[in-house]
């Protein structure tokens, strides 16, 4: 086979197509869908540090709150956090969850099940109250649905579609081979 600029080309376009399609899906597919993610850090409240964690999946989201002692102290054994969630458009009072302490794998961590009713943008508000000090930190989440949304079915199905447009690419190469003979 003599190459020409032209079938140069064309191998050319067949071995970077695939990747920059790759590339492309990956930015477009940046909804949140993975493990839970930090929307606060190192936030210092009376004698203790927060952490805020969350998953905002629409319908149930999850919120854990990991908590560690400053040095020299501990956690105040009448800890309390609430969270605080509400609409960032105010379209809906806030709700605030009680936040249950979870003792786990040797860390204090608070958590809460959180009902997101629509993709949107949510205020947080994390209030931590104790004897040690009390305070409040803010932030804000966009609740997403799970998995990409209306685009799971074409994102899983794109394997198998490129499996399928292989095997009709082999089979019109080769009738044009027996084609030809």
């Amino acid at each position: 086979m003599v190459l020409s600029k032209k079938n140069i080309h064309r191998i050319s376009l067949q071995f970077i197509l695939p990747p920059l399609f790759f590339c492309w899906v990956s930015v477009c597919a940046k909804a949140h869908n993975g493990p839970p993610f930090p929307i606060v850090t190192d936030k210092q409240i009376g004698t203790v540090k927060i952490a805020v964690w969350t998953h905002p999946d629409i319908g149930l989201g999850t919120f854990f709150v990991l908590v560690d002692p400053l040095p020299g102290t501990s956690v105040p054994n009448d800890l309390k956090i609430d969270l605080g969630i509400q609409p960032t458009s105010n379209r809906l009072a806030e709700v605030v969850y009680t936040m249950q302490r979870d003792n786990g794998r040797g860390e204090v961590q608070y958590n809460a099940r959180v009902e997101f009713d629509k993709q949107d943008f949510f205020k947080v508000r994390v209030h931590v109250q104790s004897s040690a000090g009390s305070g409040e930190v803010s932030s804000q989440v966009e609740a997403t649905p799970q998995g990409f949304g209306r685009w799971d079915l074409l994102f899983y199905l794109t394997p198998f579609l490129a499996v399928a447009a292989l095997f009709y690419h082999g089979v019109r190469k080769r009738r044009k081979k027996l084609a030809a003979n």
